[in-house]
């Protein structure tokens, strides 16, 4: 007499996974300066390459979103030690993301086992650079609410020249001696954010 036997579930993670903890494995990987490798993630959730392509696009659209949460919580972290009000607030506040993204571990872990590292980092065509933008934008925006920051320039493309200029210094490998010089861009930033201008309507 033969005996039925139930069928074997595979070990491991249930195929009904959700996004939100696909990245959450994505951003350890990255915070533990390990590579991140789509198929291996997948595995582990049991999530389909369909599915991964679904939530994310690509690998890069992966690898964006995890850095990108971070440079969110970067902002966060620096503004929360950040002194002084308005532009004086915004200056600490950049100083502070600059030096973490120069000493950050992780980040140099990803240049140096990327071969296309500066280009998912930086490319305008990219999906990191623009959310970047996007994510000193949005701060821009809370400081201005706060604490009545009115900027020399519109606020979007003081987020733009800022995070550029900050790209140049942090990850510029030219002979201009800029790369790593917080001190000039602090210099850069702060005629950017026009700390010690006279104030127009003040004068008048």
């Amino acid at each position: 007499m033969s005996i039925a036997r139930e069928p074997r579930r595979p070990v491991g993670r249930p195929a009904a996974a959700t996004r939100d903890e696909v990245l959450a494995a994505a951003r350890r990987a990255f915070v533990e300066g390990r590579r991140i490798e789509v198929r291996a993630i997948a595995a582990e959730f049991g999530a389909s390459r369909a599915t991964m392509y679904r939530w994310f696009g690509s690998r890069e659209g992966l690898l964006a979103e995890v850095i990108l949460g971070e440079m969110a919580d970067l902002f966060e972290q620096a503004d929360k030690q950040a002194r002084g009000r308005g532009a004086a607030r915004v200056l600490d506040a950049l100083t502070s993301v600059n030096q973490r993204l120069i000493d950050n571990p992780p980040l140099r872990a990803f240049v140096a086992m990327e071969p296309s590292a500066l280009q998912v980092l930086v490319s305008c065509s990219g999906l990191v650079h623009p959310g970047v933008v996007r994510v000193a934008e949005a701060y821009l925006e809370r400081v201005a609410a706060e604490d009545g920051f009115r900027p020399p320039i519109e606020i979007a493309t003081l987020a733009y020249a800022i995070v550029r200029l900050s790209e140049a210094f942090i990850y510029d490998d030219s002979p201009a001696g800029m790369r790593h010089d917080i001190s000039r861009l602090r210099e850069v930033h702060t005629a950017l954010l026009g700390i010690g201008r006279p104030d127009p309507e003040a004068e008048a």
